[in-house]
């Protein structure tokens, strides 16, 4: 039995939240969400219903939204800067910002992330879904999609001041331990 309207209107303000925290943008996460229920409604019944309609539509937002991160990445697209932005649509996004308690400064965090992290790391960290379903978004492993939420984890950890990669401080010390420069 295909999902109806209803149960696509009522998962529809989780996925747009979690498509504009993949994509960064109200338009683009809208987008996603138009996308995610035009697949929904070409989907062919199978022998069994979906048991999960709010689940099985968050599962194929994020696909959608790892589709376009990835494009945006063969693409080579740099990001919009907010003096770009016209003022009116910049106030739109701000507002679904606040209203979903969502800064503008975690939006810049999550693009150093490569999709497969930003995706691992929305969907578990802000949404609470099982690596399971994760690893099913990602067309990979329970290890793999722990491992890409872990890598953004760290990557987006605030760093000690002085500290730098691989545990290099500018001070000369490494880890604790004096060696000469």
């Amino acid at each position: 039995m295909p999902i109806t309207v209803h149960e696509f209107e009522n998962a529809r303000p989780r996925l747009l939240s979690v498509a504009h925290r993949m994509l960064g943008s109200s338009h683009d996460a809208q987008d996603a969400v138009q996308t995610a229920w035009l697949r929904a409604t070409a989907a062919r019944p199978t022998l069994s219903p979906i048991e999960n309609p709010t689940s099985w539509l968050t599962t194929v937002t994020a696909r959608v939204c790892l589709d376009e991160l990835r494009a945006r990445r063969r693409r080579h697209e740099a990001p919009l800067f907010a003096d770009a932005v016209p003022a009116a649509e910049l106030a739109a996004d701000e507002a679904l910002l606040r209203t979903e308690d969502v800064s503008r400064a975690l939006m810049v965090l999550l693009g150093r992330l490569t999709p497969p992290q930003r995706v691992a790391y929305v969907l578990h960290d802000l949404f609470s879904t099982p690596f399971g379903q994760i690893a099913e978004v990602l067309g990979g492993t329970v290890a793999s999609a722990k491992k890409h939420a872990s890598r953004a984890r760290r990557c987006l950890a605030p760093t000690r001041p002085g500290a730098e990669e691989g545990g290099r401080s500018t001070t000369g010390r490494i880890s604790g331990s004096w060696r000469p420069s």
